[in-house]
């Protein structure tokens, strides 16, 4: 085909691609603030105080361990109202040997899993022995703020509710190489949940803080990516609502990000849970979470192919000034994402396209993995 003959199809190709990148990042965002002034539904709170068991995930986490019990102590929830349970899933390092002087078998419990098993394995078989009608999950680096498990109680006191998320938020972000952009990045991910949940559930939780009914907890494939996602989706699934609770904070570090590798893991752990979006389909009871899921989880996973595309179709179009210009607008973003990654850019603002580029790239990396058959990691 000459290339006159391609310049109509390339340009649907380009702003088709242009178009639903857009509306990813920029239009669902607007299109949730709009929702949720004219349909937002509150979450009946109130100061209610049922039996919590907090579970601590951890494998090898001897450096933060203790800081996170310390956090843990200084919580404000009645003593003999809450265990602090230390699930060690084969910690080779000392994690359990600084837990044991702290477990007196009631307010602190350790269990010492001597084999790795994988996350879900481990959360399947500690979840149904706990002893709180309310489980919340926090992550061993990421440090509650003192009134964390009481707001997120608060949110049970409303019978419709199954589950709810705490706030993520990164501290010392200069002490990290995207430590600012991250913080950017989740505070923008942090208003979109909140606006998800003014109308009905969000998707998925923060693995840092996040609670749910102990009853409603659904035993899970070992394999699955992503737990924090899953594990309220299906709860949501069942008719539910997950709800987000933005007092509720829990701290990390910017170091204990990671880097490329784990937004591999997370993005293919989303990659693989689009699955979940058949379970809403019929009967269709979940219209408006189904939206949010195919605007926001499911959707973003079609952006890295669709930059691809305008950038390959605007290829074609050089021959006219217009597409000349957004040619140049495109090579010009990339720029300043690769001048981002190799640290030449001294204005942390200017980093932002490397964060944005770098977090597509990933899902890209994702789902090559999984279409030639490899999984990510646990």
């Amino acid at each position: 085909m000459s290339l006159p003959a391609l310049t109509l199809p390339m340009q649907w190709v380009f702003w088709l691609s242009v178009l639903a990148t857009a509306y990813l990042y920029f239009g669902f965002p607007l299109l949730l603030a709009v929702l949720s002034k004219l349909f937002a539904r509150p979450v009946r709170k109130g100061p209610v105080e049922p039996f919590v068991s907090l579970l601590i995930p951890a494998y090898n986490e001897a450096d933060v361990i203790e800081e996170k019990l310390a956090a843990c102590r200084r919580l404000d929830y009645p003593a003999e109202k809450i265990e602090v349970v230390v699930a060690s899933d084969g910690s080779t390092d000392a994690t359990c040997e600084l837990v044991r002087p702290h477990a007196d078998g009631a307010r602190v419990r350790l269990l010492d899993f001597q084999q790795n098993r994988g996350k879900l394995a481990m959360l399947n078989a500690v979840v149904p022995e706990l002893h709180g009608e309310i489980v919340v999950f926090s992550d061993a680096a990421s440090m509650p703020s003192p009134n964390a498990v009481r707001d997120l109680a608060s949110n049970f006191a409303d019978p419709a509710v199954g589950a709810v998320s705490g706030v993520y938020r990164i501290e010392n972000r200069d002490s990290h190489q995207l430590g600012q952009q991250a913080g950017f990045y989740w505070r923008y991910e942090t208003w979109i949940k909140q606006k998800e949940a003014e109308i009905g559930s969000i998707l998925g939780a923060h693995g840092a803080l996040y609670a749910i009914r102990r009853e409603l907890y659904p035993q899970l494939d070992p394999g699955v990516i992503n737990d924090d996602f899953v594990i309220p989706l299906r709860i949501a699934r069942a008719g539910w609502r997950v709800a987000y609770e933005p007092a509720a904070v829990a701290v990390e570090e910017a170091h204990e990000m990671g880097g490329f590798g784990r937004r591999i893991r997370i993005m293919t752990g989303n990659i693989e849970q689009l699955t979940e979006v058949f379970g809403f389909l019929w009967p269709p009871k979940q219209w408006l979470t189904l939206f949010f899921l195919l605007s926001h989880k499911a959707g973003r996973m079609f952006a890295p192919p669709a930059m691809i595309a305008a950038l390959v179709a605007n290829s074609f179009l050089l021959d006219q000034p217009l597409y000349q210009l957004t040619m140049a607008g495109q090579l010009g973003f990339y720029a300043l994402a690769a001048a981002g990654g190799l640290g030449l850019l001294p204005i942390k603002a200017l980093r932002l396209p490397y964060y944005f580029t770098m977090i597509n790239l990933a899902a890209l990396v994702g789902l090559l993995r999984l279409l030639t058959g490899r999984r990510a990691w646990k």
